[in-house]
C-alpha cells in the first residue's frame, strides 16, 4: 500500500491538470460541484426526498444504506489508519483551490459517498434519475482532482468502494425485501420494488 501510495506518476498528474485543463472559466464551475459533494449532504437530500414517496422509497432505502456503509468503510476505518497527507502539502507547486481539509487524503470520502449512491440510482432506478446522477458523481469526483485536494488513488479508491458499497445494498435489500412482513414490506415500498424496475425496462 505505501509503495502505491508514494507513486511519482500520482502528483505528477495534478501537476499536468493545473497546467493544462484549470482555466479561470473551469474553475468555479469546479468548485460549485466539488463543494455539492461536501459532507454528502446532497446525496443524503436525494436519498430523503426519495424515502417520502411509497413508490421510491427501496431507491432511498438502499441509497441511505450505501451512504452509511461508505461513511463507515472510508471515513471511519480506512482514512485512519492509511492517514495519507493531502497532496496540496507535499506535492511541489500544487496550489489549493478551495478551504484545506482536515482528514487524511486516502481515500477521497466524496468521490465514494457520490458513487456510493449514484450506483444505486443508476442500477435501481428510472434512467432520468440514475444517468444524471452517476454523471454528477463522476464530476464530483473528478472535481476533487481539479481543486487539489486528492491525489489520483485517492479518487480511485473512493470510486471503488463507493461502488462495492451500492452493490451491497442492493443485494441486502434484495433479500430482506422479499422476508419482510405483509405490513412493513407496504409500508417500506418493497411491494414497488418489483414494479420500479419493470417501468426501468
Amino acid at each position: 500500500m505505501d509503495s502505491l501510495l508514494s507513486m511519482p506518476w500520482d502528483g505528477q498528474f495534478l501537476i499536468w491538470l493545473q497546467e493544462n485543463v484549470r482555466s479561470d472559466f473551469l474553475t468555479p464551475i469546479m468548485k460549485l460541484i466539488t463543494h455539492l459533494g461536501d459532507k454528502g449532504l446532497f446525496w443524503i437530500l436525494t436519498a430523503f426526498v426519495l424515502l417520502i414517496f411509497k413508490k421510491t422509497r427501496p431507491l432511498g432505502i438502499m441509497a441511505g444504506m450505501a451512504l452509511v456503509f461508505s461513511v463507515l468503510i472510508n471515513n471511519v476505518m480506512i482514512k485512519p489508519n492509511v492517514g495519507r497527507i493531502r497532496p496540496y502539502e507535499v506535492v511541489d507547486g500544487l496550489k489549493l483551490l478551495i478551504e484545506k481539509q482536515h482528514d487524511p487524503s486516502f481515500p477521497s470520502g466524496h468521490s465514494g459517498a457520490s458513487l456510493a449512491a449514484a450506483v444505486v440510482y443508476l442500477v435501481k432506478g428510472p434512467k432520468k434519475i440514475g444517468i444524471p446522477a452517476i454523471i454528477l458523481a463522476l464530476l464530483i469526483a473528478f472535481s476533487r482532482l481539479y481543486v487539489g485536494v486528492h491525489y489520483p488513488t485517492d479518487v480511485i479508491a473512493g470510486i471503488i468502494t463507493g461502488t462495492c458499497c451500492a452493490i451491497i445494498s442492493i443485494m441486502i435489500w434484495s433479500i430482506v425485501s422479499k422476508r419482510l412482513p405483509g405490513k412493513l414490506a407496504s409500508v417500506l415500498g418493497a411491494s414497488e420494488t418489483q414494479k420500479t424496475e419493470e417501468e426501468k425496462i
